[in-house]
This record gives structure tokens, C-alpha cells and sequence, in this order.
């Protein structure tokens, strides 16, 4: 598809005057764990390892998110699995994500560090699924074959909140053994059924049958701090799921990062992808869901967001590029749309796979936005521009952004924008 280059698009885009931006961290009190290896270890014993037999064969569960320590977490359960005369093996978790192939799958691990040399653990991949049964919401219940194929099964993921639902439990070990573990089948049946029904009832009963079919352990929770740091490692028995979760989402509520500002006129973020969230960039940092039947949260209002690029670990996978309002050439020029369309047709959450006003460079693109939120004073415009939305101790704001920031936002300097040949170049101001 053509679009627009910027010969034709410059008449119709004003020059507006840019503001002064300053250069902020954001340090909100927040605890960090200090022995992340030993804690893991540690909290194995709260798993019925003991019940399975020496040499027994158990499956663990890794996903498609960037959390920070999870090389470490991973690593130190394989490690300790084999120690105690257990053969783990590691098997993606992750439902349709990686275009829903074995090798898309074992890709998306490697983009976040997870391979088969750094886990000193072989990785089955397949995405073959059994149906252990229909649930007591109607649904059918596909789950991983090769983790069925194993004596215990357990997972490893960190508790949040989601990008799509509400509820008692979000994302964590629940959801990625009812939906990581049922590879695309799984997933596409979870996602169909909770349009009418909710996320939360649909998850619980697929666990609910996959504990009675399945050999599942438990797993292990991660909790991350407000800097992206483990705040907790925490060992969850199966039979405790899902209550077991909803103290860590409280904490994780209590410690996730979110923007410091509730009202901006433009958001700019650098880069989105599948290791930042599943929707590409934090629906509860950028105030949109976009998910059918489901109510927009009240803050932030965000008038204009701007996605300048994609991940490398993403590889592709733009999904999520549809709660922006404006992006460049340059991101739809990486966009691998069979990723895309698989992942949102799985999740029928179709408007995160849209494209949105595609300009031909960043300075257009800035321009757009800045032109398109009525009346433009650069004195006053609201401007947030991140890295990531994974990423909120450091960022950019607008000087009428940095005139109201509270206490825990530290102006660090002061800084001119630019553009040189289409792209931002920010220079100090002495």
C-alpha cells in the first residue's frame, strides 16, 4: 500500500513553533528483591515437587514478555529441576505470539534471552495441542502437548495487570496456563468465549479442568517494581490457583508504572512490541483498551499518540500499533502482518492490528499531532515522549508538563528539539 509522501502532505501541515522540553526522571518509593537466584530457589519448596519420581520429566512454561529477570528466574528453576533429579524441558507459553509457529515461538524466547544454551535446557516448541475437555462455561480446553507429555508441569511468568481485562486476577500464572499453554487453539477458544462471557470466569474454568487432567505443579510469580526490578518471587501451588494471585496483582497494582500526568495533549513513543506488553505498549499507561465490550479507563486522556518504531525483540510483530493515531513509513516498513493478523484474529481484539495515519518521517509525524489537538500554543501544549511504555524513570516531557510535576519527578535539564533530515535530534540547553 502507497501512502502519501511528504511533497503532497506539507501543504496541509502547518510549521508550529516547538516547545522547550526537559529531561525527567521519576522516582517513586518502590522495594526491590535482593537475591533473586536464592529466592526462586527458595520458593520451589512451595511446589508438590517431592510427589514425582526421580528422573520424572517437567515441562516449564516461559512466555513472550521482557521481564527483567527472568533469564535469571528461568535459569535458577531449570538448574535447581535437575539438581533435585528432576529432566526439565522448556515449552513457549505464550499462545499465538511468534505467528504461532514452532520456530516464531522459539524465536520470540531467543529475542528475550531465553535459548537453549543460556537455559542449558532443550526447548520443545511444538504447537500441537490435546483438548482435555470442555469447561463449565462451555468452552473447549486445548492444551500443550508436549507439556502434557511430561510428569509435572509448572510456569514462570510475572503478575500484572492486563492490557485487555479487569478482574481478581489479570495476567500471571493463571492466564498462561489456561491460555500461554494452550498454544493458538487455546488461546482463540479463551479469547472467544470471554467476549460473552468475561476473561476472568472463562480462565478460571480452563484451569479448573486442566488441573484435573493435566499434571500441573504451579508455578512461579514474579512481581516487578515501579523500575521494572523484581520486587518478588513467589512459588504458587496449582490447588492455590487463582486466589493466590490476587495479592501479587494488588502489589503489582500498588508498584506498576504508570505516567505521572493524567491529561496530555501528545504522547510520543519510540518503540512498542510484544516484549513490552501484549498490546504493544501498556493500555494502563496510555489510557486505551480498544477491546470490544470493554470500557476505556478514565485516565490518562491522551488526545494524540505518536508510535515512532518496533522493538528488535518484537521481530515484527506490530500488534498494538492500532491504539496509536499516527506513525511513519519507517514502522509500517517492519511490520511482519502475519504476526500481526494472526495475534489479533486469535485475541479478536481486531483494533489493535489497524494502521494508523502512517506520515512519511517522525518531523511529520510530531507536526500532525501537534496541529491536530485545536488551538497550539507551545508554551502551554502537554507533551510526554518515552522510550517505551516499560520504561517511566526517565523520559522527556514539555515545559508546561514540567512546570506541574510533582514531587517524585526530578528535572534533570533542560533540552531543545530539532529535526535533521525527519528526525528528532534533542540538544541540552546550558
Amino acid at each position: 500500500m502507497r501512502f502519501p509522501d511528504g511533497d503532497v502532505l506539507d501543504d496541509a501541515l502547518p510549521s508550529p513553533s516547538l516547545p522547550r522540553f526537559a529531561a525527567v526522571s521519576y522516582d517513586p518509593e518502590t522495594p526491590e528483591l535482593d537475591d533473586v537466584a536464592g529466592r526462586t530457589r527458595a520458593e520451589l519448596d512451595r511446589l508438590p515437587l517431592a510427589g514425582l519420581p526421580d528422573g520424572a520429566t517437567v515441562a516449564v512454561g516461559l512466555g513472550s514478555r521482557g521481564i527483567h529477570d527472568v533469564v535469571t528466574v528461568a535459569r535458577t528453576v531449570v538448574d535447581e529441576l535437575r539438581d533435585r533429579g528432576f529432566d526439565p524441558v522448556v515449552v513457549p507459553a505464550m499462545g499465538s505470539h511468534g505467528g504461532a509457529t514452532a520456530d516464531g515461538q522459539r524465536e520470540t524466547l531467543a529475542g528475550i534471552g531465553l535459548t537453549e544454551d543460556a537455559l542449558d535446557c532443550r526447548i520443545d516448541a511444538r504447537m500441537d495441542t490435546t483438548t482435555l475437555g470442555e469447561s463449565s462455561v462451555g468452552a473447549p480446553v486445548p492444551f500443550s502437548t508436549a507439556a502434557l507429555e511430561a510428569d509435572g508441569i509448572l510456569v514462570i511468568n510475572r503478575v500484572k495487570a492486563h492490557t485487555n481485562f479487569t478482574g481478581r486476577f489479570e495476567s500471571g500464572l493463571t492466564k498462561m496456563t489456561a491460555i500461554g499453554l494452550g498454544k493458538r487453539a487455546g488461546a482463540k477458544a479463551a479469547h472467544e468465549h470471554a467476549l460473552g462471557t468475561g476473561y476472568v470466569p472463562v480462565i478460571e474454568a480452563a484451569v479448573e479442568v486442566i488441573r484435573e487432567v493435566a499434571p500441573l505443579l504451579g508455578g512461579i510469580a514474579i512481581v516487578e517494581n515501579f523500575h521494572d526490578r523484581t520486587a518478588a518471587v513467589e512459588g504458587v501451588p496449582a490447588d492455590a490457583l487463582p486466589d493466590a494471585e490476587e495479592p501479587l496483582k494488588a502489589a503489582a497494582d500498588e508498584y506498576m508504572p504508570t505516567l505521572p500526568f493524567d491529561d496530555l495533549d501528545v504522547l510520543v513513543v519510540d518503540r512498542i512490541g510484544k516484549d513490552v506488553s501484549g498490546a504493544g505498549m501498556d493500555t494502563n499507561v496510555i489510557g486505551r483498551y480498544r477491546v470490544l465490550n470493554a470500557d476505556e479507563p478514565e485516565t490518562p486522556d491522551i488526545d494524540r499518540i505518536v508510535v515512532r518504531g518496533l522493538t528488535e525483540a518484537t521481530h515484527g510483530n506490530g500488534n498494538g500499533l492500532g491504539l496509536a493515531d499516527i506513525t511513519t513509513q519507517r514502522v509500517v516498513d517492519e511490520l511482519d502482518l502475519d504476526q500481526v493478523y494472526t495475534n489479533a484474529l486469535t485475541s479478536n481484539s481486531l483494533s489493535k492490528a489497524r494502521i494508523p495515519v502512517v506520515l512519511p518521517d517522525d518531523e511529520r509525524a510530531i507536526t500532525a499531532a501537534l496541529s491536530t489537538i485545536g488551538t497550539y500554543d507551545p508554551e502551554t501544549v502537554r507533551i510526554a515522549w518515552l522510550r517505551d511504555t516499560g520504561h517511566l524513570s526517565e523520559f522527556r516531557v514539555s515545559e508546561a508538563l514540567a512546570r506541574e510535576a510533582p514531587d517524585a519527578v526530578t528535572v534533570e535539564g533542560w533540552l531543545s528539539l530539532a529535526f535533521e533530515e525527519g528526525d528528532p535530534v534533542f540538544e541540552p540547553i546550558e
